[in-house]
């Protein structure tokens, strides 16, 4: 069983356990912590206490990750598109439609199923449904991402998109004709108390979320826009963009869905019917391999579907 140990500052003093760990690079997420702790995993000063213990300048914490546990989900022989692996990691070209992993009403056909067919083992720190995942992409946007085949690896993964210093860039074509060239939207984003499936960034009790976005082309009714993450909050860059006036073409949740305006020329709307999902893709991901310490960037390829609907918007702009 792998540990290691943990020492406490004059400035970080009173905080509760489970929150001053929460702060640490080591760990993916309160659950993962709440879990260690409770399991007896987490000794502090070398006695087992409740996640709510509060810690003092000069303690010791020592925490032990238990080896993986079964996996609940089980190998699928489902086609990947590699771009990049090792020992450690393993980098993916995720289609459109392909869930990220497992839930209690779906334990099959996801990319953790796809990942622990081809790669036989994965880091156990995700848990037995997410082993190996240290983000997602929505099932119906595309483009990179990144598992984690080690223990080691996914820690330092983890820490790199918790200091947000992971590079993120996606294409997003929206609705209308967006006037500044850039911008930078900030705000807390939280579950919209209205629609449970939805959330909202005007809210009071969410988590801050940033998103930095430039245009990269302009048509007739539409802009393909490129946009950065510097926090990784569910639907940020579809929150943030509907709630500037400017929904994702194809969005099912938060766009118009297929209520298209009259004025649209029919080839236009024809291809925008064909496209079955919002109209994101993440097509670049840079960070720091963990192990080696090697700067690695990965860019995906604009898909065909959203490929086709870029080239009819170019021809009826000329």
């Amino acid at each position: 069983m792998a540990g290691f140990k943990i020492g406490v500052s004059p400035e970080q003093q009173g905080k509760r356990l489970d929150s001053f760990l929460a702060q640490r690079p080591e760990f993916a997420s309160r659950s993962q912590i709440k879990r260690l702790i409770e399991e007896g995993n987490v000794l502090l000063n070398g006695a087992a206490v409740k996640p709510s213990a509060k810690v003092k300048s000069g303690d010791e914490i020592e925490i032990s990750l238990p080896p993986a546990r079964p996996c609940a989900p089980q190998a699928e022989a489902i086609p990947l598109k590699i771009l990049y692996e090792d020992e450690h990691l393993v980098v993916v070209d995720k289609p459109a439609g392909l869930t990220t992993h497992p839930t209690p009403g779906k334990m099959t056909d996801t990319l953790v199923n796809a990942l622990l067919y081809h790669c036989k083992d994965l880091s156990g720190i995700g848990g037995v449904v997410k082993p190996g995942i240290v983000h997602r992409l929505d099932k119906l946007t595309s483009g990179v991402m990144v598992a984690a085949k080690t223990d080691r690896a996914h820690i330092g993964l983890s820490g790199q998109f918790k200091a947000h210093s992971i590079e993120r860039a996606y294409y997003a074509l929206v609705w209308g004709v967006m006037a500044k060239e850039s911008g930078r939207i900030e705000s807390l984003i939280g579950r919209n108390p209205r629609h449970r499936l939805k959330m909202t960034g005007r809210t009071e009790k969410g988590r801050l979320a940033i998103t930095q976005w430039k245009v990269k082309k302009r048509f007739r009714h539409f802009t393909l826009v490129e946009a950065r993450l510097f926090t990784g909050r569910t639907h940020q860059i579809r929150v943030h963009l509907t709630e500037s006036g400017h929904a994702l073409v194809g969005d099912p949740l938060y766009g118009r869905g297929r209520n298209f305006p009259a004025r649209l020329a029919p080839e236009i709307k024809s291809a925008l019917e064909s496209i079955n999902r919002q109209a994101l893709h993440a097509y670049k991901l840079g960070f720091i391999h963990p192990v080696t310490g090697q700067k690695l960037l990965f860019i995906s390829q604009v898909p065909d579907d959203i490929q086709a609907v870029l080239k009819i918007l170019d021809r009826f702009d000329q």
